[in-house]
């Protein structure tokens, strides 16, 4: 730690040098060996010291490091661990149903899409297909052996549109996946095991007579 007076606004935009930077009450400005600049906090509670990491020094001013600090250190004083306090402060996640993922994802896939009745028929086969078993469930509650049973029912019957039903399935759950809403990714890649083989599409109409 290099002890000197209280930093000021200059200091921490010329400061280079690797190193620990104090402030006061325990408010450090760490440079780390590559040049980045962190805010660093250490209040005690309860006896136990508490380190707080106060956000990077680029988008974080000595002035507001030094609010933040103050807003911590009184949390501290009234004996509650501003890490829990920060944990519990945290939004819960608020996770959709299928078919409200589904209305969001279409609403911001549909304004790359050049045509306009794809558009339409990629909400409305998942409508007709896959909300009737899935569009209730929450997201994070749909797995592989619930994808299969809806696309079992049209596999044989509607080949080209049960794939593009598994691949908007798919698409759907990736997006949630990637927004927080679930654990993993869209289990898809072990459905063909537990689905029948879909029947060979001929390449050519049968030859018509010449005449």
């Amino acid at each position: 730690m290099l002890a000197m007076a209280k930093l000021t606004a200059l200091q921490v935009k010329t400061l280079t040098a690797p190193g620990r930077y104090s402030d006061a009450d325990g408010l450090i400005l760490n440079i780390s060996s590559t040049g980045g600049k962190n805010w660093l906090l250490r209040v005690q509670v309860n006896g136990k010291r508490r380190g707080l990491g106060l956000g990077n020094a680029k988008d974080v001013s000595l002035r507001e490091a030094r609010e933040k600090a103050a807003e911590i250190r009184k949390v501290a004083r009234q004996g509650i661990d501003p890490l829990e306090a920060k944990r519990n402060s945290k939004p819960a996640v608020v996770v959709p149903t299928f078919a409200e993922a589904c209305r969001t994802v279409h609403a911001e896939q549909k304004k790359g899409w050049k045509n306009g009745k794809h558009g339409d028929q990629w909400l409305t086969t998942l409508e007709k297909h896959a909300w009737p078993m899935l569009g209730d469930l929450k997201v994070d509650r749909i797995e592989g052996p619930l994808i299969r049973d809806v696309l079992a029912e049209i596999w044989l019957e509607i080949p080209e549109t049960a794939r593009r039903v598994k691949q908007r399935i798919g698409a759907v759950l990736d997006w949630c996946y990637v927004k927080g809403f679930r654990t993993s990714e869209a289990p898809m890649r072990s459905l063909a095991k537990g689905l029948p083989r879909q029947p060979r599409k001929d390449g050519h109409f049968a030859a018509m007579d010449y005449a």
